[in-house]
C-alpha cells in the first residue's frame, strides 16, 4: 500500500511537469518504475501508458477548455504518432529484459540531459518548414517510437520542435502536445498488450499513477501561464540522469567509488545548471522590460 501510496504521489508530480512544460511525465514515472519499483522496461513503459490513456484524456480537455490546444496541429501528428508508437512497443516487447534495460535506461538518460540543455541553453532544433504533414508526420512518427521505447519521450521531442517554429504560442504548444498524447498512450498500450499480454502488466501501479495523474491535470493546464518552466526543468532533467546513470552503472558493474562520483558530478551540473537557468531567465526578463520602457517612450 505503501508504494502505491509513493506511485500516485510520483504521477501527480509527474503530470503537473508535463502539463505545464509538455514533457516529463513518462521519462519520470518510467524511470522511477524502472529504479524503485523494479519493474522490467516493458513493464514499466506498459504501465506508464496506460495510466496515461486518462491522465492525458484528462489534460487534454483542461487545456481544450482554456483553449490552449491547436487542433489542426493536434489532426496532423497524432496520427504517426500512434504509429510510431505501436512499432515502438512491439519492438521492446520483443527484446529480453536483460537486454532492454540498459538500452532504456540510454534513452532515457539522454532525454535527461536534452531536457537540462533545453532548459539551461535554451537549445532547440532548428525546423524552417512551415507546420504541415510535410513536417509534422516524421517528427510524430519519431517521437512516438522513441516514446514507447523509452518510456517517454513524446514531450521531450515534441514540444521544442513545436517552440523552435515561433508561430505557435507556448501555452497552445503544451496544449496540443499534451492533447495529441492521448492517440500515442492508447496506440502504445494495444502495442504492449499485443506483445506482453494482459498479465505482463502492473495494473495496480497504472492505476495509482493515474490517480495522481487526474488530480494534477487541471492544475498544471493553469499553471502553464506562471509556472518558472526553465528551474522545474532542470530539476526534472536531473533526476532523470540521476536515476539512469545509476541503471547503466549497475548494468556495467561500475565500482561503488566511482559510482559516487559520477551521482556527485550529476548534482554538480544540476546545480550549475540551476543557477545559469535563473540567471538566463532575469537577463531575458530584464531585456523584456527594457523593450516595454522604450516601447511605451512617446515618440516626438
Amino acid at each position: 500500500m505503501r508504494k502505491l501510496i509513493v506511485l500516485a504521489l510520483v504521477g501527480l508530480l509527474a503530470q503537473l511537469v508535463d502539463g505545464s512544460l509538455g514533457m516529463g511525465y513518462g521519462v519520470t514515472s518510467s524511470t522511477l518504475l524502472v529504479a524503485l519499483a523494479g519493474l522490467t522496461p516493458a513493464a514499466a513503459s506498459a504501465s506508464v501508458h496506460i495510466s496515461e490513456i486518462v491522465t492525458n484524456a484528462a489534460s487534454g480537455v483542461s487545456h481544450w477548455r482554456l483553449r490552449n490546444v491547436d487542433w489542426g496541429v493536434v489532426a496532423r501528428i497524432a496520427g504517426p504518432g500512434a504509429l510510431g508508437a505501436f512499432l515502438g512497443a512491439t519492438v521492446l516487447s520483443s527484446i529480453s529484459t536483460e537486454a532492454a534495460e540498459p538500452v532504456m535506461s540510454g534513452i532515457l538518460l539522454a532525454l535527461g540531459v536534452y531536457i537540462i540543455a533545453r532548459f539551461v541553453a535554451g537549445v532547440r532544433p532548428r525546423i524552417r518548414r512551415p507546420l504541415g504533414v510535410r513536417t509534422l508526420a516524421p517528427l510524430g512518427l519519431f517521437a512516438g517510437f522513441v516514446d514507447a521505447t523509452g518510456g517517454g519521450g513524446w514531450g521531450p521531442v515534441g514540444t521544442p520542435a513545436l517552440l523552435a517554429d515561433g508561430r505557435l504560442q507556448p501555452r497552445k504548444v503544451v496544449g496540443s502536445i499534451d492533447t495529441a498524447e492521448l492517440a500515442v498512450s492508447v496506440s502504445a498500450s494495444v502495442g504492449f498488450l499485443v506483445g506482453l499480454g494482459a498479465a505482463g502488466i502492473n495494473w495496480g501501479f497504472a492505476l495509482a499513477l493515474m490517480a495522481g495523474g487526474l488530480v494534477a491535470a487541471p492544475l498544471a493546464a493553469m499553471l502553464v501561464r506562471h509556472l518558472p518552466a526553465h528551474l522545474l526543468g532542470v530539476l526534472v532533467g536531473g533526476i532523470i540522469v540521476l536515476t539512469n546513470s545509476r541503471t547503466l552503472m549497475r548494468a556495467g558493474e561500475v565500482g561503488e567509488g566511482a559510482r559516487w562520483s559520477v551521482y556527485a558530478l550529476v548534482v554538480v551540473v544540476v546545480a550549475v545548471g540551476l543557477t545559469l537557468a535563473v540567471r538566463r531567465a532575469r537577463r531575458q526578463r530584464a531585456a523584456a522590460a527594457e523593450t516595454s520602457e522604450v516601447e511605451g517612450v512617446p515618440v516626438g
